[in-house]
Parts: structure tokens; sequence; C-alpha cells
């Protein structure tokens, strides 16, 4: 989605002049900062339109465009010219990313009781240590024993933790589109991978599609159905990407 339809034919030229000239300047050459910041220019209506369908969530509008900002120059610096894209499509991800982000790093404050946050990072930080002590994950009723709190505190916490998980933010799931299935019991698991290393060198054998996908569900925290926006293919083919890549870490993630 877009708000550039109201460009006119220089707007698009100039656009397009701007990336060329952009992609072929270093990345620490210092001339690449006014060619950006017209480009940054250029696409805010973008970035505030979709800050938009985070209105009245708890957070000022101007915070969202701001954090929304941050995710369209990061797309700038990243847009490959030659990939035949438009830099409002491939910016569109990181930008609802960023805007993401925000909430989970400040606006989940405001909805929590505050007893609840202590104990979520009372939780947390005994889940570090008994999982280094037990060499497992420890289970609900042993964090309870351990925190001396009854074992709903524990769970009421670990549910604060997502509080503002990307599926909560969601501001639309096109349900007619199909069961997420397989995919949404895998991705909690799969969020919760301690073991970062071994999955950043299983991430680096796949396909580049598939490291797109993974990135834009677990890195940009988009939902299914704006993975399919993004990508212009159907929630429910997202969904049977997600499943198989999915199995697919899960298997060499164990494999001897």
């Amino acid at each position: 989605m877009t708000t550039e339809t109201g460009w006119g034919p220089a707007a698009r030229a100039r656009e397009r002049d701007l990336l060329e000239r952009l992609s072929a300047i270093p990345a620490d050459d210092p001339a690449r900062g006014p060619i950006r910041d017209e480009l940054v220019t250029m696409h805010l209506p973008l970035v505030r339109h979709l800050a938009g369908r985070y209105r009245d969530r708890g957070e000022p509008l101007e915070d969202l465009v701001q954090a929304g900002t941050v995710g369209l120059i990061m797309a700038v610096d990243r847009f490959d010219i030659t990939r035949g894209t438009q830099l409002s499509t491939f910016a569109t991800p990181t930008v609802l990313g960023e805007i993401r982000r925000h909430f989970r790093d400040h606006a989940w404050a405001i909805r929590v009781p505050r007893g609840l946050q202590e104990l979520q990072i009372r939780v947390s930080a005994a889940t570090d240590e008994m999982s280094q002590r037990l060499h497992r994950a420890p289970t609900v009723n042993e964090l309870a024993d351990e925190l001396g709190v009854s074992s709903g505190d524990v769970l009421a916490a670990l549910d604060a933790r997502h509080a503002y998980s990307p599926d909560s933010l969601d501001p639309a799931v096109d349900e007619s589109a199909g069961s997420p299935g397989v995919a949404a019991a895998l991705e909690p698991a799969f969020a919760e991978i301690e073991d970062r290393e071994t999955l950043l060198a299983v991430l680096a054998e796949l396909p580049e599609r598939e490291r797109e996908l993974i990135r834009l569900r677990f890195d940009e925290g988009l939902t299914q159905s704006e993975i399919a926006s993004s990508l212009g293919i159907s929630q429910m083919h997202v969904s049977r990407l997600l499943a198989r890549t999915l199995t697919d870490l899960r298997e060499r993630m164990t494999r001897d």
C-alpha cells in the first residue's frame, strides 16, 4: 500500500534519479546524506499513513511517525534499485516493523500493571538462572515455587511479556484468507529458541526468499496478513511458506 497515487511523472523521475545517484555512492560517503534526506522527505506521507493505522492505541501519533521514519531511513539505506521494486513497497514492512517495535519497547508499560511488570522481570531472571542450573527450561510450577508466588501469577507474568506481540497489534486480520495452521503452532517455539548462534548458521543455509520471510515475521514483527500484502501473495500462501520454512529450520536445528 502506498499513498503516492498523486505522484506525477516528474516526481517519479526525480525519485528514480535520486535512487540511481544513491546506489552509485559508497555507504560511508557523506554525499549520501542530502540525497537520502530528500528521498525520506518524499516518502513521509507513506509513514504518516501507516502510523495512522495505530492511532488511538495509547501512543501519540507523532511518536509513531518518528519511529516509522527511522524504519524509512533504514529502508532507503538498504534499497537495491536493481531488484525492480518500488521503494514504497520495499519500505513498508520496515516502517511497520519500527512502529511495532516502538509499542513493544514503550507502550506495554502503559497497559500492564506495575506489579505485573516487576513480576515479569523476576520471572525472566529466574528462568535464565534456573535454565542454567537445571540444564533445561523450568516449568511454570517450578518458577512459582522458586519465586514464592502462584502458578497463575507466573502465567500472568508470561502473558504480560507478549502484551504487545505482533499479532495483538494487527489492525485487521483477514480471517477469510484461511487459518494460520501449522505455522501458528511452530512460531512461538521458534521465537523462544535460545541457541541463537546455531540458529543464525542454519538461517544462512536457507534460500533468499525463505530468509526474507523469516526476517519479516520475526525481525520486523509483521503479521502474516501484512507480509502477504507486502509480497503481493495471499495470506494462505504466506502461512504455507512459513510452516514449511519453520519445519525445515526445526529439522536442521535438531540434526546430528
